[in-house]
């Protein structure tokens, strides 16, 4: 595999160079580049759609195009990628917990091929090194210091060769980002229920791009709510079809016993506490498995606009 962080950092260079087009803002911090894409700044589409190809480290493509009825009218982010493993495992995935000085944020981007913290790189030994580290902050605040200190080193880098976007789950770009990662969720929750991700040859995956909110938890809500409630995702996997059919009813969101209300609503009525809430939710809409064996194809799973119109309207 190529170094995935040296391919993030040269998608992440024109969003440094060009910042002022892209809305965006570039700080030093203890020598990191530190890239504001949403805090401080009003960001945009195109920063956003950049933000969601360096989150893929380029192994993914990522569009927006024209929604519909079956979507509210909202545009579409759709992902594909013939390297779903790395791109969205490897990389896309928010795996790492960040925090230090009273700064919280979650981590992805390649940068946690070099740390390695988490069991699922350690899974499918999806491990690198390389002599830059890139990284995508979800955080309403840029990183202090001591965070970026902290990054570079459990990368193994020097600070100056560190690069981190941020953009907050309430601006333009932090939202698109978000809603980018409907193939990702598929993946995460056929590892959860033990499918081996290393027959997903390929995937495609497509939300609607719901407006940013103002405040925290309505915009947690409805990008989750995008992709619960409204995406679409699409896997061609090396497997037969006895292994497909056993495992595609368990895979969309409406197979969890949290499925059915507004995700602010689910959240809150588990205390605000993430890990209370039953984590085979955390899935697109609908998923189609195509059998690269034998050419048949499983479905399973339901459009829920209407949940998605509450989400937004709260």
């Amino acid at each position: 595999m190529l170094d995935l962080n040296q391919q993030a950092h040269q998608l992440a260079a024109p969003l440094q160079r060009h910042a002022e087009q892209f809305r965006a803002q570039v700080h030093q911090v203890a020598g990191a580049q530190v890239v504001d894409l949403g805090v401080n700044t009003p960001g945009g589409l195109e920063a956003g759609r950049r933000l969601a190809q360096v989150c893929l480290s380029g192994l993914g493509r990522v569009e927006l195009l024209p929604g519909g009825e079956h979507s509210l009218g909202l545009p579409l982010v759709a992902v594909a990628s013939d390297q779903p493993l790395w791109a969205c495992m490897g990389s896309q995935y928010a795996g790492w917990q960040i925090t230090g000085g009273g700064f919280f944020a979650m981590g992805s981007g390649p940068m946690r091929l070099l740390a390695g913290k988490e069991e699922l790189l350690a899974h499918y030994e999806l491990r690198q090194q390389s002599s830059v580290a890139v990284g995508v902050l979800e955080s309403g605040s840029l990183p202090p210091e001591e965070v970026c200190r902290q990054v570079a080193q459990s990368c193994g880098v020097e600070p100056q060769q560190l690069t981190l976007l941020v953009a907050p789950t309430t601006s333009l770009a932090g939202t698109f980002q978000v809603v980018a990662r409907s193939l990702e969720t598929a993946l995460h929750k056929l590892h959860e229920l033990g499918f081996p991700l290393t027959k997903v040859q390929s995937g495609w995956g497509a939300a609607p791009l719901v407006p940013p909110a103002s405040e925290f938890l309505p915009a947690l809500g409805r990008t989750n709510d995008a992709i619960l409630y409204a995406a679409q995702v699409v896997l061609w996997i090396d497997a037969g079809d006895e292994e497909l059919e056993a495992v595609v009813g368990r895979v969309p969101s409406s197979a969890s016993a949290d499925y059915g209300e507004p995700f602010a609503q689910i959240f809150q009525r588990h205390g605000g506490d993430f890990y209370q809430i039953d984590p085979l939710l955390f899935s697109p809409a609908v998923v189609t498995l195509h059998s690269l064996q034998s050419g048949r194809t499983f479905r399973a799973g339901r459009l829920n606009l209407e949940v998605l119109r509450r989400s937004l309207e709260g």
